[in-house]
């Protein structure tokens, strides 16, 4: 029995201190948002590395975030390298990776971040979307070709899926394919300059 009682006091210890310091820890997560809010970065970054874990992805993530807004793009990579390696089949801290990584200039990085996205999740239209604009901008217009159509597959009225789509159309010379996607386009942005620009472009 009293194996038992030192037993049951250890456990409520044990929760007490993890009560503790999730106090703490949502203290200090409150106090760097409403930093944030007032664009006091590092007061914010300071909020949390006061309560710093190394095996915490709340905060490696939340860090990444913020020294990214403070333009600290090598320490941001660090603590999203740290989210992902506490995380390897999270999405955010891989779609945090690519902030730091293209304001570097490091565009392998941002490229290998989206295609490990797609192997976890083959349909994620952020990662598909925006490899179609590395991928177009590269003039690899067969490519972007297929990026974007599966995110107009996924989405059929994604304004700016279509336009590109209809772009890369216009690009592999399908000039009625890419009439119709700018059409599709001005139907939920009549009055925009790319989509009527294209249509000139086609007729």
């Amino acid at each position: 029995m009293r194996r038992i009682a030192l037993i049951t006091i250890f456990m409520y210890l044990t929760f007490a201190i993890k009560g503790q310091d999730y106090a703490k820890l949502t203290s200090a997560f409150s106090e760097s948002y409403t930093k944030e809010k007032e664009g006091k970065y590092q007061e914010a970054v300071s909020s949390l590395k006061a309560v710093y874990d190394a095996g915490s992805y709340e905060l490696n993530l939340r860090l990444g975030w913020l020294t990214y807004l403070q333009g600290q793009f090598t320490e941001s990579l660090n603590y999203y390298n740290k989210a992902t390696e506490l995380m390897p089949y999270a999405i955010e801290p891989r779609l945090g990776l690519v902030l730091p990584g293209s304001s570097l200039g490091n565009w392998d990085l941002v490229i290998a971040q989206y295609n490990k996205i797609l192997e976890i999740d083959p349909n994620n239209t952020i990662a598909l979307y925006r490899l179609g604009l590395i991928t177009y901008d590269k003039k690899d217009y067969k490519k972007a070709y297929t990026y974007f159509e599966k995110v107009v597959n996924l989405y059929p009225f994604d304004y700016q899926s279509l336009l590109m789509l209809g772009w890369s159309n216009y690009k592999l010379g399908k000039n009625r394919e890419a009439k119709i996607l700018f059409n599709k386009a001005l139907l939920y942005s009549p009055d925009d300059t790319s989509a009527k620009e294209g249509l000139s472009l086609v007729k």
